[in-house]
């Protein structure tokens, strides 16, 4: 038997055909190559068309489908991870009303920081584990203030992935998980936080259909099968956000384990069993793919905006895109550690919540003309980068998220060993590099939510370690005194 994992990111699409029986993936495909283009019309917005999410979902899928001579009747399962935080509302047509207010916009944060002040502090963190932020909820409180004809017409609101499902099913279903990415749930009750839906002005009568992380989420159409070209009925069976979605596919479960990735945005994501909340809302806690009332596992996340988009923008403005990033991590393996003195801030992509939900924005610091080439630019955002990771793992230290270990996929700036060797330096940790990516994670979860594996050790069977990298000591001392320059430039821009 097969599943089909959907990643549904801010930068493309990917999807992964998987074979269950012997726990290899048989085709993978992304679209497009070039990234997905983000809408931002006003300082701090950024939106994108949910239609071309779906256009790409047809594109990998046929791409899938031809390059394995599998029939689509062989999938029994579909699994769906997505970008989160993010806003689609619909009328009740299912026809989306605005483009989506994705993850890093930051329109939203005054409306969630007086929302956190109206409704308590202390109700807040107890019940919601966070601020309201600037995540979904406060996005549609945006609309609601300042689009009104759109919110009259508004039946349902929507994740991201619960539009992708939507889709594929015809029927607009959410899951708690999700609803939590949205702070919209609450775990003292155990159900939708319907007093912050109030507070909001948002109708319980909008809130989508609640179906389990795992299990039957819906059936595939006539209409999206004839698009598709899969076969009509084929379940929907997993759904989670792109962060515990990738602590999944790490097999990241257990209380104590840490996942990270660096993809657009950089994530170092613990599993806890007791309720933390950061009260300064540096990091938040959601409900991990796991979590239960009676058996509580939560995620506590960490996210730096500025991660790969860092290093992408850096590609297009100094090699119009003609130099790899594999001869780029290279090329920054020639440089001393601290770039000569070249120091880079990150914090490029919007607020950042590490930093108080302030946005210092991007920038260089030390640049000398006569000394810094190109692979001292590289090397400083690697290590701008790494610093980041870095500190924002000292404020998870204060929540009691400390392993020793760090486990990632083999993939995006962990591909860099000048990214690996600063963060495993700098922290201490033993990075762990898996052969697993997000779609191959979510094409996992359609598997064990169909119930084609009965336990997730069985799940993560396949699953293998391709690469260890340890601190390196000898090296310590210098990064340490990068790290803490590095420090000393983003306090400045921080008064």
């Amino acid at each position: 038997m097969l599943t089909i994992g959907y990643d549904i990111g801010s930068s493309s699409i990917k999807a992964s055909l998987y074979d269950v029986d012997s726990g290899e993936q048989v085709s993978h495909s992304s679209h497009p190559k070039a990234e997905m283009q983000i809408q931002s019309s006003k300082p701090g917005w950024a939106e994108q068309d949910p239609q071309s999410w779906w256009d790409a979902v047809k594109v990998v899928t046929a791409y899938l489908l031809r390059d394995s001579s599998r029939p689509p009747s062989e999938i029994a399962g579909i699994g769906i991870t997505y970008q989160m935080h993010g806003l689609v509302i619909v009328d009740r047509e299912n026809r989306v009303l605005r483009p989506s207010i994705i993850w890093c916009d930051s329109r939203a944060v005054e409306i969630g920081d007086r929302a956190f002040k109206q409704v308590g502090e202390e109700k807040c963190l107890n019940f919601l584990l966070n601020s309201p932020g600037n995540f979904t909820a406060s996005k549609l409180k945006w609309v609601i203030e300042n689009e009104k004809s759109i919110f009259d017409r508004t039946f349902k609101f929507m994740l991201p992935g619960d539009y992708i499902a939507m889709k594929l099913t015809g029927e607009v279903t959410t899951t708690a998980e999700g609803l939590s990415e949205g702070v919209l749930w609450n775990f003292v009750e155990d159900g939708p936080a319907e007093f912050m839906m109030e507070h909001l002005g948002i109708g319980a009568d909008m809130l989508p259909e609640i179906v389990p992380t795992f299990g039957d989420q819906g059936k595939l159409s006539e209409a999206a099968a004839s698009e598709l070209g899969l076969k009509k009925g084929t379940p929907v069976t997993y759904r989670a956000g792109d962060q515990p979605n990738n602590a999944f596919s790490l097999n990241v479960l257990r209380s104590g384990e840490v996942a990270a990735t660096a993809g657009t945005s950089g994530v170092v994501y613990g599993v806890s069993d007791q309720v933390k909340f950061d009260r300064q809302g540096r990091v938040n806690t959601f409900a991990h793919v796991n979590h239960s009332h009676s058996e509580k596992r939560l995620g506590i996340l960490l996210c730096i905006n500025g991660t790969g988009i860092s290093y992408n923008w850096i590609r297009k403005m100094f090699f119009d895109s003609g130099l790899s990033y594999e001869k780029m991590n290279e090329s920054s393996e020639n440089v001393r550690v601290g770039s000569d003195g070249l120091i880079f801030l990150p914090f490029g992509n919007g607020a950042e919540r590490i930093l108080g939900n302030r946005n210092p924005g991007a920038s260089f610091a030390g640049l000398d003309f006569n000394k810094h080439t190109r692979k001292h630019l590289i090397r400083s955002v690697i290590e701008g980068v790494g610093f980041s990771f870095y500190y924002g793992m000292n404020i998870l230290k204060e929540l009691s998220v400390n392993s020793s270990v760090i486990r990632a996929g083999m993939a995006n700036m962990f591909l860099s060993s000048t990214f690996r060797e600063t963060i495993s330096t700098l922290s201490g940790t033993c990075i762990q590099l898996y052969n697993t990516d997000s779609a191959l994670g979510a094409a996992r979860g359609a598997a064990y939510g169909a119930g084609l594996y009965h336990s997730f050790e069985e799940t993560f069977s396949g699953l293998r370690c391709l690469a260890t990298v340890e601190p390196n000591l000898m090296r310590a001392d210098s990064f340490s005194n990068a790290f803490d320059r590095w420090l000393v430039e983003l306090q400045k821009r921080l008064k």
